[in-house]
């Protein structure tokens, strides 16, 4: 039998979180209601009680309750709710959750469910999942649903939908299916972008045919810091970090930016690493009128990437601005990490034909690097392209001669 945990607001959301239970158990699951409530009070019995809740997270209810504000509450719910949902999750007492709400509910579950593994079923049922949903989803596989209606009152819509949402969290519980039991020699983790994807499928092949997977995330911006997290939760053994745009696009705040801890966690846990600066030397601007060069761009060589995604080629002050921050997100690493430079370009649109094609700004940017990568790390540089099969094959080798030491 399995047991998905229902997250709601039972003084607002009893009936819907009712109804999504006898859904469960009508199909032979269990459910375990979770109240995320604070001033109302509930006839629908929670088998995790708001008082609970808080009080894990550090807060007294009679005291919140004085002065009810959700401001200076939520953080005590948001802190005890996570705590025990992972350790339900961690001792095996629940397979899936399922949370409902409004934006209020849905940025309250946000980080609860983020909070969980990677492969964790994890379900939202929300009134805003029809726009931006990244501040929602973040970098975790959690699968958002969009309520249509207000999730307030039983009716013959809200009835099929709330079963669409229980039913989910239901059958993903019954997969076997297992992350962190891969049957190859190890996984390694690989950024990759457009520019970079010929040389990404040649690694590919060499790491399968070595008996080892590959997780490919695209590096523009929530991929890189999945891959970062995935390294902290032992799904990843190795690193071959291929594209690092969202380094430079952190300088400058720009579509593909990373978070904070964007290339620092490998050289932190010690993992095997091979980097390239891989599609570094350029940025990705968003604009709102296709094909109009932002203020400021005029004198760089550009290309577009899509009508909507503007792609200027850093000049050399520039470039020193992202080589200095490369360097200062490398300084604490020491051990079995490469950083690889291929002298020709470091993506298809610098490489020679393309349309950031700069040979004097490839030398700038070499130098920049040399200048500010710590003396840590091994560093090499190859006189070919990115995307050069001997490049990709001194990657892979490096890697694999590092797992098997």
């Amino acid at each position: 039998m399995k047991t998905v945990a229902i997250l709601a607001t039972l003084d607002t959301k009893a009936d819907e979180a009712d109804f999504m239970r006898s859904e469960i158990e009508s199909l032979g699951g269990k459910a375990l209601l979770i109240d995320l409530s604070l001033v109302g009070d509930s006839e629908l019995s929670a088998n995790v009680t708001k008082q609970e809740i808080i009080s894990v997270g550090g807060g007294n209810l009679d005291e919140l309750l004085v002065k009810p504000n959700r401001e200076q509450s939520n953080p005590f719910i948001v802190a005890g709710a996570t705590k025990i949902l992972k350790e339900l999750q961690e001792s095996g007492q629940i397979d899936a959750a399922v949370s409902l709400g409004g934006t209020q509910g849905t940025s309250t579950c946000a980080p609860i469910l983020q909070s969980l593994p990677y492969g964790f079923p994890k379900v939202m049922l929300s009134t805003a999942a029809s726009g931006d949903t990244s501040p929602f989803v973040g970098i975790k596989d959690i699968t958002m649903m969009f309520a249509v209606s207000d999730i307030l009152g039983l009716n013959v819509f809200s009835r099929k939908i709330l079963a669409n949402a229980a039913a989910a969290a239901w059958g993903m519980a019954q997969s076997k299916q297992c992350i962190t039991k891969s049957e190859a020699k190890g996984v390694i983790g690989m950024s990759n972008l457009g520019v970079l994807t010929k040389g990404a499928m040649h690694a590919i092949k060499l790491f399968e045919k070595a008996g080892y997977e590959v997780i490919t995330f695209h590096a523009i911006g929530a991929g890189g810091d999945a891959m970062e997290q995935m390294m902290k939760e032992g799904i990843i053994n190795a690193v071959f970090d291929y594209g690092l745009g969202e380094i430079a696009d952190g300088v400058w705040e720009v579509l593909r930016a990373g978070g904070p801890e964007r290339l620092t966690v490998a050289g932190k846990l010690g993992l095997p690493q091979v980097i390239v600066p891989g599609g570094s030397e350029h940025l990705g601007i968003l604009v709102n009128e296709p094909n109009k060069i932002p203020a400021g761009y005029e004198d760089h060589q550009i290309t577009w990437h899509s009508p909507y995604v503007f792609v200027p080629r850093l000049n050399a002050e520039e470039q020193d601005r992202v080589a200095k921050v490369i360097g200062e997100k490398l300084s604490h690493s020491t051990k079995d990490i490469l950083f690889l430079m291929p002298l020709k370009g470091v993506s298809s649109y610098s490489a020679e034909g393309g349309e950031l094609y700069n040979t004097d700004l490839d030398a700038a940017y070499w130098e920049s690097l040399q200048k500010y990568l710590p003396d840590t790390i091994e560093i090499e540089s190859m006189d070919v392209t990115a995307q050069d099969s001997a490049l990709v094959e001194r990657a892979v080798t490096y890697l694999i001669e590092k797992l098997e030491q």
